[in-house]
């Protein structure tokens, strides 16, 4: 397929009438609620971090931040609040398709019906592939240069659960992101007559945004990633693929970094 053609992207048609007057300021204000529980106040949040990683001695480059962080000293309610962090994204991915089906589109419609190995599986290994290796080699130049803080992949202490705690964090923040940021987020922003374009643009930069606490190698290599995984979603109507995408960079990331910290001398 000619790239043109994926940087022409049209919306799917839909028989439904447009929406009236009512309707688009019910699905504005409801976009801004979902982003300011969500992912906006994430990225507010990125953003004042960059800034104070910015100013603090050293700038951004001598600077570091742990993800998957340690909540208590006591082993079990460290597990519980763990958990919860993974429920809690769920409950976000649950909103956003909540939401979309109250007004009419189910999960089904946008991308979530059964797996299939070759329509699903194996686009997601690909597409890790393809964010996944760039992704690193990105992260570690934007490190070198002091564009990005040294990222800890996992801050959590050496218990039992961690490993399967790591698998589940990586799983419930692929959902939360794809469902919100992509399935979600594009399917109103369609809804109110933006263009693929546009709306492609609004969710990767959303994505960027809340990824600013890494520095901005971290955000701009996500907001790449936002316009990679947009365009699929756009083009196929596939959301599973992203899902495993997600999934499976932020598994190899974190169980890696658990398993070769301290053994490579490349690694932050």
């Amino acid at each position: 397929m000619p790239i043109t053609d994926w940087l022409r992207s049209q919306p799917p048609e839909s028989d439904r009438p447009g929406p009236d007057s009512h309707e688009r300021i019910g699905i504005r204000i409801e976009i801004v609620v979902v982003l300011v529980v969500t992912f906006g106040l994430s990225g507010l949040s990125a953003a004042i971090s960059l800034l104070e990683s910015a100013l603090a001695a050293g700038g951004i480059g001598d600077q570091s931040v742990a993800l998957n962080q340690t909540a208590s000293s006591i082993s079990f309610i460290d597990l519980l609040y763990q958990l919860l962090r993974v429920l809690r994204l769920c409950g976000w991915a649950a909103l956003g398709l909540y939401l979309l089906w109250r007004s009419g589109v189910g999960p089904r419609l946008v991308g979530l019906a059964k797996p299939v190995l070759r329509g699903d599986v194996v686009p997601g290994l690909g597409l890790a592939a393809l964010i996944g290796l760039p992704g690193l080699a990105l992260y570690l130049v934007a490190h070198a240069l002091g564009l990005n803080v040294a990222i800890v992949a996992s801050g959590l202490q050496d218990h039992w659960w961690r490993l399967p705690v790591l698998v589940l964090a990586a799983i419930a923040n692929a959902v939360a992101e794809e469902v919100l940021v992509v399935g979600y987020l594009i399917t109103r922003l369609r809804r109110l007559g933006w263009s693929e374009n546009a709306s492609l643009a609004a969710s990767s930069l959303l994505r960027g945004s809340y990824h600013l606490y890494q520095g901005l190698g971290g955000g701009i290599g996500n907001v790449v990633m936002g316009l990679v995984f947009g365009r699929f979603w756009q083009r196929t109507n596939r959301l599973w693929p992203l899902l495993i995408a997600h999934a499976t960079i932020d598994v190899v990331a974190y169980i890696g970094y658990t398993l070769l910290h301290g053994h490579l001398s490349w690694l932050p």
